[in-house]
């Protein structure tokens, strides 16, 4: 065999790539284990005895292996094996805006603002691109022909190079090449704050084209505390304060208003306004001090739109900002203060913070000693020189710190915060404050969190079910093709050392969706050796040689391999650019699966076997139960199609009837909302607590949310989902939201369980063990890129099977069997998504499961419509019929083969994968089974008749009917 010698060469190579990049898991692991065998569940002797094993090295000669270091240079798990927090932030582009434009009120540039944020809602573009559009359409419609390079909008002095004659073109470059720089300062920013929360192998990225930043961070608990640290932006500003006199009389206004308009207002009638204020047990420079459950009421009276237009001239631009926290005279309060305002709402003092660190006042409390930049000193200086004996307000955020009163003019710029602090929030601020501020607001528009107990849970069973399915294969594969299969195996395994090694070399991230990508490309090595063992097999029966044998079936299998190998990673790459989160880890494993396979199966493996049989040595390719397995069997397809037609028209129907009356259960992915998994100490019963939570979450204006409890694994976990706020990304709404959940689930906990354990469930004690938000916008995003994502793949599927076979036909039947299976596996979870015992939602996973049918189904088309152009070429039938009959048969060993090894790994996984895979793995059952029904029965058929029908020509040999001829154009 010409070549083996280069090839060889890149194997050892490879394998010594991958050697190297695996070892550090290895040992890191192994480290871990010896500490954990002597410490227990002891976390702190568990870190002794790290830090003592730590002190060892492995010299293995050509690398040397310490603890430190092997832990850095360790595999990347997934949350969901490894437990762990990701939060996807969006940077507030309007904030950005507003900055370029350097806050102004022009009427245009407001409006144009005001539509972009509503268009962003269901919009998948940039928002600077929807800005663009918006303010265009609003130039246009009021007459102003203002340019974008007016000094009202972008010619101003934060944007220098931006002259009074640049056109729009150039100003929108240069607009959004700042706002990517923003992005990317926010970015920075982020990373350095992740830093300071001493996060372990943290993964900080940004998504393309978007002003969202991933991060994850596995190991990490305390979500609330993450997503405080990556949403303060730490603008640092300072006020002028309002004290009640000035605002009193506006207040007075709004009691009467509430008492006659409450309802228009968001609150009862009956809500009397000034009790709310409780002015008697003000004691600091604020106007109001309100107990914490009546905040949110306060807040709609203020801002609804009767409030905001009851106000008087003096407090037109007034800011109504909260205080960091309650005060300790009063912990069960908040204090509300007045902000001087202004018409563009910038702040006299807006400066960045050199320095900041942990100080304490006369009276020992905790304080944030702080040093500003010269700017903001300068500006400091001014105000404190205006508003001696006066208050003046420290925001950060839009949240009050301190309002303390002026004793004298401050000028060097030091100043310092007081907030009641604890030490740990004291280091808190001085670490956001020390990382730099933000270019503008964030918020979580997406978070995920896996408890460390779920994490290993889901390790142990993708390990389980990954060892039963590879186990299964192994045996299969022996049994079948005896000592070929043995090859077959060695190429597997090697194969699956390179898909690891290349994971842990490109630092890709291992998840649970990733395991699945690679058992699948198990199977798919299996299809690549079950092709050319069957084609071997051809050519012995034929009567040559072994040697002769192995030529011709290595030579005959290539195309079908190939074209099926190419459509997986046509799949695979439409899954990476189109999809996000799991399917982008499983497309990706997917992809370096099947270039691998491609390798070690068509080129390494043909390396060994013929390395066997040069030496003169035998080498089976059957066993005695198989050998004849398949052989000379015949069956008249064509002439059945009607039946399948039947048959399939029947099941789309119903299928499709389900889908209109039943619909679907779509997950937060595309509808937006909140999951919680929660596990108990006892059996629960679904329906009750669903029951009890639909009261929980009931909107003040009296509505109900959405809630559904459903049973998760076993009878004492549930899956509860809600749409409860789901407008609101706050930290400050998930905390509510945490809360309403532990009140509501309280009589089906322990009766010692805290609030704070609920949050953050391990293996000894019951509460959350898993959560997830997706924000409205987020979910709208993932729904037009999944669909996009199956669009793209069909398409991309017809264009190439157009390119290989030259005949629309082909890629007809090939695109109408995917449909058909697309629509039998929707049909299938809108009939069962109310009784199955799983997760049978519409989410990123049937995506993924949806497309990686479609790309399997397609696999075994391409093979079998191979069979049917070589038999074309060769002409071994005398009619078309016939012609599709033979091909069909002779490739039945195959089809069975694949098939039934494919379907035994998913129902493995299935099985004993965990509860997070068993929907995307039913999907697969489904769809695997029916694809290699419609790659017969629907593909070949639909062919057969387009084909057929098509301009009469002379057909290859004597036609049985004349009615049945072939186009061959």
């Amino acid at each position: 065999m010409q070549g083996k010698g280069l090839i060889t060469i890149v194997a050892i190579v490879l394998g010594l790539i991958c050697l190297n990049e695996l070892l550090p898991t290895w040992y890191a692991g192994k480290i871990e284990k010896q500490a954990t065998a002597i410490a227990g569940d002891n976390p702190e002797k568990y870190q002794k005895e790290i830090e003592r094993l730590s002190k060892d090295t492995l010299n293995l000669g050509f690398t040397e292996l310490y603890y430190s270091k092997a832990k850095d240079k360790e595999m990347k798990l997934g949350l969901d094996l490894k437990g762990g927090i990701n939060v996807l932030l969006e940077i507030n582009q309007r904030d950005l805006v507003n900055d370029l434009t350097n806050y102004s009120t022009n009427p245009i540039l407001i409006e144009a603002l005001n539509r972009t944020d509503e268009v962003q809602k269901n919009s998948t573009k940039s928002y600077i691109d929807n800005f663009f559009v918006e303010f265009d359409a609003v130039n246009k419609a009021k007459g102003a022909n203002l340019k974008l390079a007016d000094p009202e909008i972008f010619g101003n002095t934060n944007l220098s190079e931006i002259k009074f004659n640049t056109t729009d073109e150039q100003v929108k470059s240069i607009v959004k090449k700042r706002i990517d720089l923003s992005v990317g300062t926010a970015f920075e920013v982020i990373r350095t704050r992740i830093d300071k929360l001493g996060a372990i192998q943290p993964n900080v990225q940004r998504v393309p084209g978007t002003a969202r930043i991933s991060v994850e961070m596995p190991g990490m608990k305390d979500i609330d505390k993450v997503k405080k640290m990556l949403q303060t932006s730490a603008k640092l500003q300072f006020w002028e304060v309002q004290q009640v006199p000035e605002v009193l009389p506006y207040f007075q206004t709004l009691t009467s208003t509430v008492s006659a308009k409450g309802d228009s207002m968001g609150v009862k009638k009956n809500v009397n306004f000034m009790n709310l204020l409780q002015l008697d047990k003000l004691r600091t420079n604020g106007v109001a001090s309100v107990k914490l459950s009546d905040t949110a009421a306060v807040n709609k009276i203020i801002n609804s739109k009767i409030g905001q237009s009851l106000r008087p001239a003096n407090i037109k631009y007034t800011q109504f900002m909260w205080g960091y926290k309650p005060e300790s005279t009063d912990p069960n309060s908040l204090v509300l203060y007045a902000i001087r305002g202004n018409i563009n709402q910038k702040a006299p003092v807006d400066g960045a913070v050199e320095t900041a660190n942990i100080s304490y006042d006369e009276l020992s409390r905790v304080v944030v000693d702080m040093q500003m930049d010269s700017k903001g000193a300068k500006d400091w200086k001014t105000l404190t020189e205006k508003n001696v004996g006066k208050p003046v307000a420290v925001t950060l955020d839009n949240r009050v710190y301190t309002a303390p009163n002026v004793v004298g003019a401050i000028p060097n710029g030091r100043t310092q915060i007081s907030g009641n602090f604890s030490q740990e929030e004291a280091k808190e601020l001085v670490d956001v404050l020390g990382a730099g501020k933000l270019p503008a607001g964030a918020k979580v528009v997406q978070a995920t969190q896996v408890g460390p107990s779920l994490g290993q849970e889901s390790i142990d069973a993708g390990v389980i079910s990954f060892a039963i399915a590879f186990l299964i294969i192994i045996a299969y594969i022996i049994f079948y093709y005896g000592g070929a299969g043995v090859y077959a195996v060695i190429a597997m395994i090697i194969n699956l050392f390179y898909i690891f090694g290349i994971m842990d070399s490109g630092d890709f991230t291992l998840t649970l969706p990733g395991i699945a990508g690679i058992v699948l490309s198990m199977a798919m090595a299996v299809d690549t050796n079950v092709i050319i063992y069957e084609r071997t097999k051809e050519e012995l029966f034929a009567g040559k040689g072994i040697l002769e044998a192995y030529k011709d079936g290595f030579k005959h299998a290539l195309n079908a391999i190939i074209d099926g190998h190419l459509t997986m990673i046509l799949t695979a790459i439409v899954l990476f650019f189109f999809g996000t989160g799991p399917i982008k880890g499983f497309a990706l494993t997917l992809l370096i699966g099947a270039v691998m396979t491609l390798f070690t199966s068509i080129l390494l493996s043909r390396v060994m076997i013929f390395n066997r049989l040069n030496k003169g040595k035998g080498l089976s390719v059957w066993t005695s139960p198989t050998k004849n397995l398949f052989r000379n069997t015949w069956i008249d397809f064509i002439g059945k199609r009607k039946y399948s037609y039947i048959i399939s028209a029947i099941l789309t129907v119903i299928s499709l009837g389900s889908i209109f009356v039943n619909g679907f259960k779509y997950g937060i992915d595309f509808t937006g909302g909140r999951n919680y998994v929660v596990r108990f100490d006892k059996d629960v019963n679904a329906e009750d607590v669903e029951h009890n939570l639909v009261k929980m979450f009931t909107t003040e204006d009296g509505k109900n949310s959405s809630v559904e409890a459903k049973t998760f694994g076993n009878d004492k976990q549930l899956k509860i989902s809600t749409d409860y706020l789901i407008d609101d990304e706050s930290l400050k709404a998930d905390q509510t939201i945490e809360q309403k959940l532990y009140e509501g689930l309280k009589p089906n906990l322990p009766s010692n369980l805290t609030l704070e354990d609920f949050k953050s469930a391990d293996k000894d004690h019951a509460g959350i063990i898993s959560s997830e938000k997706v924000g409205p916008t987020v979910a709208d995003d993932i729904q037009t890129h999944g669909i996009l994502a199956v669009v793209a793949a069909l398409a991309g599927i017809f264009i190439y099977i157009l390119f290989r076979f030259r005949k629309w036909q082909f890629s007809l039947g090939a695109v109408a069997a995917l449909f058909h299976d697309a629509i039998i596996i929707l049909g299938a979870y809108s009939l069962l998504h109310k009784v199955m015992p799983f997760n049978m939602e519409i989410n990123q996973d049937f995506i993924a499961a949806i497309l990686t049918v479609l790309g399997y189904s397609i696999n075994d088309t391409v093979i079998i419509f191979d069979r049917i152009r070589e038999y074309l070429r060769e002409k071994k039938a005398l009619t078309l019929s016939g012609l599709f009959d033979d091909a069909i048969s002779s490739t039945l060993g195959r089809t069975f083969n694949t098939t039934f090894t494919t379907l035994l790994v998913i129902l493995a996984i299935f099985i004993f994968g965990g509860d997070n895979l068993r929907g995307f793995m039913f999907a697969l059952l489904i769809g695997i089974g029916f694809g290699a029904y419609s790659s017969i029965f629907i593909a070949s058929a639909i062919a057969y008749d387009f084909l057929r029908t098509g301009k009469e020509e002379e057909v290859h040999g004597k036609s049985s009917s004349n009615k049945e001829v072939l186009a061959t154009k």
